[in-house]
């Protein structure tokens, strides 16, 4: 406490604001780079989400190929042959599919492509060329769906990260000033120098 003592208050005040500059250092260092972060992972699942809209993209191409086979005036051997190679393919995008990140309702719709895709290889088995065509019209609607949600989800996701991303960086642009301006006050105390008083020697008295 003595120690304490032997500073004058604009020292003290000093190192109080010496404190609080170092505090406001970290926290703008650590709401900037959490910042970052935080746009950087949003961003990437939003790549995600692209790289789902391309499995999206190739499950349309080989659902069409099938509706076009099932209307095809071909030997109907080879046009299951045709199908069922397609449905493979489509197989082996789930497995890949299946790995993202799914919402509610691409879950729902998800499992209603799986079950029209079932369909439709029950259908080619029974040679039903019709009832193909028809179901894969409703895959195609299930597809078309998914593919909404996909950009629906991503815009989202991206519109909030760039929302925090600004606020964040906005509250390190007004730390920063506050930083200037206490940095400022220091250097100030600091700087400061104590008048000195001058002691006014009185004149000695006349001898007159």
């Amino acid at each position: 406490m003595k120690a304490l003592s032997q500073y004058t208050n604009k020292t003290k005040a000093a190192f109080i604001l010496l404190i609080v500059m170092l505090v406001i250092v970290l926290s703008n260092y650590n709401t900037l780079r959490n910042s970052k972060n935080v746009n950087e992972n949003i961003n990437a699942i939003y790549k995600d989400r692209l790289v789902v809209a391309g499995y999206i993209f190739e499950y349309l191409n080989e659902i069409h190929f099938i509706k076009s086979e099932a209307q095809n005036a071909r030997n109907p051997i080879h046009k299951s042959e045709e199908i069922f190679i397609a449905l493979k393919t489509i197989h082996e995008i789930d497995k890949l599919y299946i790995k993202t990140v799914l919402t509610s309702k691409e879950k729902i719709h998800f499992d209603a492509f799986m079950v029209s895709c079932t369909a439709i290889s029950i259908h080619t088995k029974n040679k039903n060329w019709n009832e193909v065509v028809k179901t894969s019209d409703q895959a195609i609607e299930t597809l078309e769906l998914m593919s909404k949600i996909q950009v629906a989800e991503g815009k989202t996701k991206l519109a909030s990260a760039n929302e925090m991303y600004n606020n964040n960086n906005s509250l390190g642009q007004l730390q920063i000033a506050l930083l200037v301006i206490l940095g400022g006050i220091t250097f100030y105390l600091l700087l400061l120098k104590k008048p000195k008083k001058s002691i006014k020697i009185p004149e000695s008295p006349s001898m007159n």
